[in-house]
């Protein structure tokens, strides 16, 4: 697989992390907020299903980017993604609460597709 197939099938596979995180809270924003050890409060609810709604945007942009997009198009999601993903992870690291195990593993997962989009950006701009 190249690096540009490899790069659509990492937005693909992130579109559905991204995916079941937008339902979960779309739908069950009290369940994510516990996981996270983060106070229950109404206002948070409200807030993390605004940010339900933006995941299902980006899930859908990035499978449409993925599936259809020019390679050019798909090295440059790759890039936003890879600033994403990374800071999604830092920024899960900086909740301000005790860190626990879903959070640990949730920011592991930002890193590991902050790296998997890095390494293969790499690999893209060293076969031209």
């Amino acid at each position: 697989m190249n690096s540009i197939s490899a790069i659509r099938a990492t937005l693909k596979t992130g579109a559905t992390v991204f995916g079941l995180s937008a339902v979960l809270l779309l739908f069950l924003p009290d369940v994510f907020i516990d996981l996270l050890a983060l106070p229950q409060s109404d206002e948070l609810s409200w807030a993390m299903r605004m940010i339900g709604v933006t995941l299902v945007a980006l899930t859908g942009n990035m499978f449409v980017v993925a599936s259809t997009a020019s390679d050019s198009g798909v090295t440059k999601a790759a890039v936003v993604m890879l600033i994403a993903a990374t800071t999604l992870g830092v920024l899960t690291l900086l909740i301000p609460v005790e860190l626990n195990l879903f959070a640990s593993v949730y920011a592991a997962v930002g890193f590991g597709f902050g790296l998997i989009y890095g390494t293969l950006l790499l690999r893209s701009k060293r076969s031209r």
